[in-house]
């Protein structure tokens, strides 16, 4: 019994780290423009600068 009491903790201290993975994700804008990195790397620069 005490086994089952053991997973549901850790699902639930799993769940809520990954909800607050998550929102950090959101929050440091990981998620503002999904669109844009594949017409960047069609873009044709001309700057070479390493």
């Amino acid at each position: 019994m005490w086994t089952l009491f053991l997973l549901i903790a850790l699902s639930i201290i799993l769940g809520i780290g990954a909800w607050f993975f998550f929102m950090w994700a959101v929050r440091s804008g990981q998620y503002e423009d999904p669109e844009g990195p594949k017409y960047r790397m069609l873009d044709d620069d001309d700057d070479h600068s390493r």
